[in-house]
């Protein structure tokens, strides 16, 4: 199994629980995106790549199809276990996917395939696929015009290191391999609704990056984030907030 990288591995296995409280689920609408684009569906097979905590898996459980979930952090999957007792769930990493070859009709990865998107990745997820199998990548993009929005982003950025994120758009350069065939995106609007310290605080102290962090500086970036929801006149007061997001959904299938 290979390596992974240090901000999934400490960041995910240690705030596994604050990852659950403040991270968005996906809009409703990609259900007829996984059944049109995907055909996901019943007497079909998905596999959920880099799973977490399963807050995707809860989705593709309502296509009907046979979902098996694959996730290398055992606190991940032990919510995941708890969260959908039905499911199939192996520990696993994206370049040795621990099912047989041709076995899945779909891949799904879901603010995940940034976190392994080399090329053996890409050889390994199109191994289990069966002929013509598609894969899907979706990503919940933050919606930075929003002035607040772009001050959370500020915040962070300074500790992100060298860990893989979505939109430093490296995750497309495996694809140049040819074991797939263009991306297309669709995209949906999204607003994650609740509690500051839910969509705010929780939401962004279970980055990954940021939860690796040393306690005092995970302390210190709580503190900046509270202090903008004390501050902003858009948070300041409110008893739930309704944080905008664009969802970016990718498909591609197998080519040959």
């Amino acid at each position: 199994m290979s390596a992974i990288h240090a901000a999934a591995g400490i960041g995910f296995a240690t705030e596994a629980a604050t990852y659950v409280r403040g991270r968005p689920d996906y809009p409703t609408e990609l259900l007829p995106w996984l059944e049109r684009d995907l055909a996901i569906g019943p007497g079909k097979v998905v596999l959920d790549l880099g799973a977490g905590t399963g807050k995707f898996t809860r989705l593709l459980a309502r296509t009907a199809a046979a979902v098996v979930a694959v996730e290398p952090i055992a606190t991940m999957r032990a919510r995941l276990s708890a969260e959908q007792p039905a499911v199939r769930i192996l520990e696993g990493t994206a370049d040795a996917i621990p099912i047989e070859s041709g076995s899945v009709d779909a891949v799904v990865c879901a603010q995940a395939f940034h976190w392994f998107a080399t090329d053996a990745a890409l050889r390994e997820i199109r191994r289990v696929l069966r002929p013509g199998g598609r894969l899907g990548l979706v990503w919940n993009v933050r919606d930075e015009a929003v002035d607040w929005v772009a001050e959370i982003t500020r915040i962070i950025t300074p500790f992100e290191g060298d860990a893989p994120r979505f939109h430093k758009g490296d995750w497309r350069k495996p694809f140049a391999n040819g074991l797939f065939g263009d991306l297309q995106m669709t995209s949906f609007d999204y607003q994650h609704v609740g509690p500051a310290q839910e969509v705010i605080i929780d939401r962004f102290m279970s980055v990954s990056f940021i939860a690796a962090l040393p306690a005092a500086k995970k302390a210190l970036v709580a503190e900046r984030l509270r202090e903008l929801v004390g501050s902003h006149p858009a948070l300041r007061g409110s008893g739930a907030i309704s944080f905008p997001y664009r969802t970016q959904a990718y498909c591609c299938r197998t080519a040959g």
